[in-house]
C-alpha cells in the first residue's frame, strides 16, 4: 500500500494524523506526508512492514524547510502500532501506537504513546486517539504533554470517504475538512491519499 497525505495548514505541532486501530497482514507500506503551518513545512517519508496480523512497525525520515527553502533532514522517527482487538469484536475497536523520535542536530528526544479507538455505525465512523508525549534533551526541557486526535468520516464510496478532524494539544485547537479514498491497482496494491485544511 502505498499512502501520500496531502497539505494540513494550522498551528501547532499537534496536528499530524489520525491513526486507525487496524494492522493488515502482510501489509507494506510507503508514506509521504506534508504538513504546512504558519509559512513552515514539514514532510515526512516512511517506510512500513506488518511482521504479524497485529503488528506494524514503520520508520519515517522528517524534512523540514529552512530559511533558504531548502527540505533538509531534521528528525528521525520509528513507530510500532499493535491492534489489541479484532475489528467488530468489540463495540469499540482498539489498539496503541509507540512512536519514538530523535532530532538530527540536537541531543532532543521524544517518546509517546497513544491509545487508538475506532468505532462503526453503518456508514459512519468514528476515530479518536489519546496520546502521552515524554520530551527530554539538553536544550529541551524535560516534560510531559497530552493531545487528542479526532475523525468523523462518512463512507461514501471506497474512491472518496469525506471527513472532520479535530486536534488539541499543548498550544494547538483545530479543526477542519478532510478528504481521503483508496485506489486499487490490482491483487494486493493499492493507494490510499488524505488531503485536507485544518483551522
Amino acid at each position: 500500500m502505498s499512502s501520500v497525505a496531502g497539505l494540513a495548514k494550522a498551528d501547532g505541532l499537534a496536528i499530524d494524523k489520525v491513526y486507525h486501530p487496524y494492522v493488515q497482514p502482510l501489509e507494506r507500506e510507503l508514506e509521504w506526508r506534508m504538513i504546512s503551518a504558519d509559512g513552515e513545512q514539514k514532510q515526512r517519508l516512511g517506510l512500513g512492514k506488518s511482521f504479524s496480523d497485529q503488528l506494524f512497525i514503520e520508520g519515517y525520515l522528517v524534512f523540514e524547510e529552512e530559511n533558504d527553502n531548502d527540505l533538509n533532514l531534521s528528525e528521525y522517527e520509528i513507530e510500532a502500532k499493535w491492534q489489541l482487538t479484532e475489528q467488530g469484536e468489540l463495540d469499540i475497536d482498539w489498539g496503541i501506537i509507540a512512536e519514538l523520535e530523535k532530532s538530527r542536530h540536537k541531543d532532543a528526544w521524544e517518546l509517546s504513546t497513544a491509545l487508538l479507538m475506532e468505532k462503526e455505525w453503518g456508514r459512519w465512523v468514528g476515530a479518536v486517539n489519546l496520546r502521552g508525549i515524554y520530551e527530554r534533551g539538553d536544550n529541551t526541557k524535560t516534560e510531559l504533554e497530552s493531545e487528542l486526535a479526532m475523525q468523523v468520516r462518512y463512507r461514501y464510496s471506497r474512491q472518496l470517504e469525506p471527513a472532520l478532524e479535530l486536534y488539541s494539544g499543548q498550544n494547538t485547537k483545530a479543526l477542519g475538512p478532510v478528504f481521503m479514498g483508496e485506489i486499487r491497482f490490482g491483487a494486493g496494491k493499492k493507494l490510499h491519499w488524505e488531503t485536507g485544511v485544518i483551522f
